[in-house]
């Protein structure tokens, strides 16, 4: 593969990554937390423009996470797939089950980039 076949590929491999951190207020419990997460995690069936989805608890041993404790990590073909999740109805619906308990919140949009 010539290196002008390579550039050409590239855009259609590239995947645009929407990095959600969450820190939770000390008044909601494990329960609370659980829909959230729950309800998040159910994005990917009702939003098809979804292409990925993985979540995970903060076990860094650093002590650098300022109180964020759960990081979601959605994928996206393009930005105008990020464009239609962000206002879809499901979306809204999440964040109305999300509210009560963010004390915080981090979000980071970026084009990977290959190794």
């Amino acid at each position: 593969m010539t290196q002008n076949q390579s550039e050409t590929m590239k855009p259609e491999t590239k995947k645009l990554r929407h990095v959600v951190l969450f820190k939770f207020k000390s008044t909601s419990s494990a329960e609370d937390i659980a829909s959230v997460k729950d309800a998040f995690s159910n994005l990917p069936n009702e939003i098809s423009q979804i292409k990925d989805y993985e979540w995970g608890i903060n076990n860094s041993p650093e002590g650098l996470d300022k109180g964020f404790t759960h990081c979601f990590f959605v994928t996206f073909d393009s930005e105008e797939d990020r464009a239609i999740y962000l206002p879809h109805p499901a979306h809204k619906a999440f964040v109305s089950v999300l509210e009560p308990h963010l004390d915080d919140v981090l979000v980071i949009d970026y084009w990977a980039n290959e190794k």
